[in-house]
């Protein structure tokens, strides 16, 4: 039976709308030409035999050393970066101003008292009021010991949290490390404690504490909090199973007032569309024990040299490559936070964004937000990156810290994840200094931080940078 006229029109219409849908997502797919996949590959080799990421990195923690958010030498360490960028021929280099409050630490020292007295090797958390406290320590296994005591139960005591921190290839043992340190001084508060203390989130046997940013739960009085070396954590916890054990803190530190920082950004440009970017970059401030090797000079260097090592191709990508030294990742980020703030209308420009935080070590994964429509170009980017002993891994991890305020705000970003096997044997120690870098992986590093950041920035169309909000993974 014939169908009648309307019907026909109708199944007419219906194909055509399919396959002008088919057309425009065939439009809209996201491709890399094969002109910069050539180019990617003649790049990758020569980064691969540069030693210009080792070149910078060095330079900064050797010229500059220690960079505590607020302080002198991160004022130094700003001067230094916009020299550096416009020494390396960046077309573009400006600043961004980042305030927030100033943490300063002067001396700090723990004894045992009594019958086994003995000095104990400590530091500090950030954020940590000063003080001298004493008295008896009550040692809790993890985390959640310490929040199950009851309130007043350590009135007068010292609480002690002696967590043994996981060592991990992508360094997934630091968040239940990390939160013993982020929430352990209020649990500590709220049960009575007169101070805190913690092995350090750490993975090494070194007698060097780590350091790091603490929080106090609002409607909380702070009290002295810091973090113990792991044989000094040991030591501790030896001496409170034989028996009561008194202990005395004394930290002179604490907050003063407001200081001005500043996002150091320095740009190579595109030759079709300058005003679209891709962002690459690392933090510019460390904390004040070590020289911020691998915390993170390793990473503005690298970053800084796979620009460069971009702008000297024959064939230039047609959007920006725009290298961020971002302010004040240590003490909460907030050089990642004034950066997606500021450009948040502008988050359609910015084509993908990833950011070095985790060390030196080589780089042995790839992944990336980039959606159905972008997954040509990502698997692209992936095999030029294959070489380099990087596997595709589609779903995992997440953006960088610095990166993540602004994927929050929908910019898309990937991951190029390092080896952090031994991350945490230095990880905000006095330890943190040059020598822990291997300059080959160093330059395996800059090899694919500048593949990934030539290819993204060449690709014909997008990979998903809109307005919106979102919950990125965490990395």
């Amino acid at each position: 039976m014939r169908a009648p006229l309307w019907a026909a029109m109708a199944a007419v219409l219906f194909t055509g709308s399919i396959l002008a849908g088919d057309a425009a997502a065939a439009q809209r797919e996201t491709r890399i030409p094969q002109a910069a996949v050539d180019a990617a590959g003649e790049l990758r080799e020569r980064a691969l035999a540069s030693d210009l990421g080792f070149k910078i990195t060095e330079s900064l923690t050797t010229e500059v050393g220690p960079r505590l958010a607020g302080s002198e030498a991160d004022a130094r360490a700003v001067a230094w970066a916009q020299a550096k960028f416009r020494e390396l021929g960046f077309d573009k280099v400006w600043t961004e101003p980042v305030t927030f409050p100033k943490w300063q630490r002067r001396s700090e020292h723990a004894e045992v008292l009594g019958a086994s007295a003995q000095p104990l090797r400590l530091t500090a958390l950030g954020g940590s009021p000063g003080g001298t406290v004493e008295g008896e320590v009550v040692r809790f296994a993890d985390l959640a010991a310490l929040e199950a005591a009851p309130a007043g139960s350590l009135a007068g005591k010292i609480a002690f949290v002696d967590y043994v921190m996981q060592r991990a290839k992508d360094g997934a043992g630091y968040g239940p490390g990390g939160r013993v340190r982020g929430r352990g001084p209020s649990a500590a508060i709220r049960a009575g404690a007169a101070g805190f203390l913690m092995r350090s989130a750490g993975t090494d046997s070194h007698r060097m504490p780590h350091t790091g940013i603490t929080r106090f739960d609002e409607g909380l009085t702070p009290v002295p909090s810091a973090a113990l070396s792991a044989p000094d954590a040991d030591q501790l916890a030896r001496l409170t199973a034989r028996g009561a054990t008194r202990v005395r803190v004394a930290l002179d530190c604490g907050w003063d007032g407001q200081a001005t920082s500043y996002n150091v950004i320095g740009e190579i440009r595109g030759k079709g569309k300058p005003d679209e970017v891709v962002i690459i970059g690392g933090h510019l401030d460390s904390w004040d024990q070590g020289t911020g090797a691998i915390d993170d000079a390793a990473g503005v260097g690298l970053t800084m040299a796979a620009a460069k090592l971009i702008g000297q191709s024959k064939l230039r990508p047609a959007r920006t490559v725009r290298v961020i030294a971002f302010a004040n990742e240590e003490q909460g980020l907030y050089g990642g936070k004034a950066y997606a703030d500021k450009h948040a209308a502008d988050v359609r420009k910015h084509q993908i964004g990833a950011e070095s935080d985790f060390g030196a070590g080589r780089i042995y994964a790839y992944s990336s937000s980039a959606p159905d429509y972008a997954q040509a170009a990502d698997k692209q980017i992936a095999d030029a990156l294959a070489p380099l002993g990087i596997e595709h891994t589609p779903g995992k991890g997440g953006p960088g810290p610095d990166i993540g305020p602004f994927a929050a705000k929908g910019l898309a970003w990937a991951r190029l994840a390092q080896d952090g096997s031994d991350y945490f044997d230095y990880h905000h120690t006095p330890d943190d200094t040059l020598d822990k870098i291997d300059p080959k992986a160093l330059a395996q590093n800059v090899a694919a931080y500048a593949v990934f950041a030539y290819l993204a920035a060449s690709a014909d169309g997008d990979f998903g940078s809109a307005p919106k909000q979102v919950s990125p993974p965490e990395e």
